[in-house]
């Protein structure tokens, strides 16, 4: 459950340090952190429930979607970086 509320966590970082605090270098560094995070989760669900391993994978899909463009986004402005 440790490693839900983290997933949980960190989604919720996300946002704000985007949109927010326009830090498209820190942003990156959180969403890669939440999409290590949602493959631990799924890899520790599978043991215990298949059905709930398996829910995770859009949600895995679109973190993994949106890392690409968060990272895309960081490598073409470099005036996003403090």
């Amino acid at each position: 459950m440790g490693l839900w509320w983290l997933q949980m966590a960190l989604n919720f970082l996300w946002s704000p340090m985007v949109f927010g605090w326009h830090r498209l270098d820190l942003g990156l560094g959180v969403i890669v952190a939440l999409l290590l995070a949602i493959l631990s989760f799924i890899a520790s669900a599978r043991r215990v429930d298949r059905l709930a391993a398996w829910l995770f994978a859009p949600y895995l899909a679109w973190v993994s979607f949106a890392t690409l463009l968060n990272a895309a986004l960081f490598a073409l402005n470099p005036a996003a970086a403090p």
